[in-house]
């Protein structure tokens, strides 16, 4: 129910995009990392461009993660529920072994349980152990509703005017990143996105 129901907004939202040629252009040459703030992140099976290539998500087994899951799937993504007894070495060699069969990679910074808009270590090691091209997602819309949960979900309602935002990280992370290089990354990655976000509602306050 609730994967048909944001599918309905999104074909009745009248959406602007950016950044989506260039992240074709990416996926031309291979697998990339999408990464979202959590609270932005409920559109993002449905704006992925399937055709240009597959993508793998993990998610949670919370109930908005098994509903993200559930959305991924119905629309042709690979997704994959990963346990909260999960390590972070055997989640790595998951993405790591589904970017060598060319499989992108789409993952919250954030989540799945926060805190909200601070980037973890994750993006950044699965940045150094696959090498691939890291895009930043957003959408914003001018109908929604703010879920009661710890990052405030956006959830977008029917017949509004939106806009997604696809934009490429310059940061390089090294093959093995000091403390200092480690924390500088974070701090540019979360900007970086926090920029992509903002960029996404001036689209719809135009």
């Amino acid at each position: 129910m609730a994967g048909s129901y944001l599918a309905l907004c999104n074909r009745t939202t009248r959406w602007q995009v950016e950044g989506l040629d260039d992240l074709r252009a990416a996926l031309a040459q291979g697998p990339v990392l999408l990464v979202m703030w959590h609270g932005r992140s409920v559109m993002a099976a449905l704006h992925w461009p399937v055709a240009d290539g597959p993508l793998t998500s993990l998610y949670d087994s919370s109930p908005i993660g098994r509903v993200s899951g559930a959305l991924q799937r119905r629309v042709g993504l690979r997704s994959i529920q990963m346990s909260r007894q999960t390590t972070n070495l055997a989640a790595s060699r998951i993405v790591l072994k589904r970017v060598r069969e060319g499989i992108s990679i789409g993952m919250t910074a954030d989540g799945p349980l926060g805190p909200a808009y601070q980037v973890k270590d994750a993006p950044l090691e699965w940045a150094r152990i696959t090498g691939v091209p890291v895009f930043c997602y957003a959408f914003a819309t001018t109908r929604g509703l703010r879920l009661n949960t710890w990052d405030r979900m956006l959830v977008p309602r029917l017949f509004g005017h939106g806009a997604m935002v696809f934009a490429r990280f310059e940061g390089t992370v090294p093959r093995k990143p000091d403390d200092a290089t480690r924390s500088n990354l974070r701090e540019q990655m979360r900007r970086f996105m926090d920029a992509t976000t903002a960029r996404a509602d001036r689209l719809i306050s135009r």
